[in-house]
């Protein structure tokens, strides 16, 4: 990114830092977040995407370094910085006693904001969810949880959110709707850094792909530009054979954007 682009850019990351007792989690992590892009940082675990998104959603203190969020740096401005995001972490936090409709509204009212039953009622069909609005949590698929969750958490408009590995545990259905979810995100502007050890992953959402690896950034840049890290392969005609998940579809039906979830 050029200065004027750093600048501008939704999340800045220079020189950060980590240590837990004589392990160094982070060394030196640098990266730049456009606004309106999803961003992915893709490592195994123990990589240390966790521990960025905790400095970045201030919960955690960096060692070093600087970060900055929607132009607030996370250290001085941290109050600035939590009304700028939202954090979905690797499990649903939604009320499973409570409707999918009552989690929304209880949300909104938390945040103090007028009219919370139309704000529910919007978020419920932007997520496909209207028909289970209703039912209990309890009843709900893994990814219904899932983006019930994500639209939990843009409840306020928050400008940036983070997702922090959110298909851990899915199924390939819940995932495909969970994905669906994310784009929609950034449809609308929103700004998503997601972190996740799955490569297809990251290969389907991401703009632009930060690989972490032992607490530093080894490679960041757009799908296209990661592949040309590597000589092209030679081409030989092959009969390509159905992938597992190509079957699965098939017969069971892809309900990502499905009105009928039971």
């Amino acid at each position: 990114m050029t200065a004027n682009q750093t600048q501008d850019a939704a999340i800045h990351v220079q020189g950060l830092t980590k240590s837990y007792k004589k392990v160094d989690v982070l060394r030196g992590v640098d990266f730049d977040v456009a606004r309106g892009s999803i961003f992915a940082l893709l490592g195994s675990n123990g990589a240390g995407k966790t521990t960025i998104v905790s400095i970045l959603s201030t919960l955690l203190k960096a060692d070093g370094g600087t970060a900055g969020v929607n132009n607030f740096d996370v250290a001085t401005r941290a109050d600035n910085v939590r009304e700028s995001i939202s954090l979905t972490g690797q499990f649903a936090a939604v009320d499973e006693i409570l409707s999918g409709r009552e989690n929304l509204i209880l949300v909104a009212k938390l945040r103090h904001l007028s009219d919370a039953a139309t704000i529910a009622d919007d978020l419920l069909k932007r997520f496909a969810l209207t028909d289970a609005a209703a039912r209990k949590v309890a009843t709900y698929s893994g990814g219904m949880r899932r983006r019930l969750d994500i639209a939990m958490s843009l409840i306020g408009n928050p400008p940036v959110i983070f997702l922090d590995e959110p298909t851990t545990g899915l199924d390939p259905q819940g995932r495909n709707e969970v994905w669906a979810a994310v784009k929609e995100l950034a449809e609308h502007g929103t700004t998503v850094l997601l972190t996740t050890q799955y490569l297809d992953e990251a290969e389907e959402l991401a703009d632009r792909i930060a690989i972490l690896h032992e607490g530093r950034i080894i490679v960041n840049g757009t799908l296209a530009e990661l592949k040309k890290l590597l000589p092209p392969a030679k081409v030989e005609y092959v009969e390509k054979q159905p992938t597992l998940e190509d079957v699965f579809f098939a017969i069971v039906g892809d309900s990502s954007v499905s009105k009928n979830e039971k």
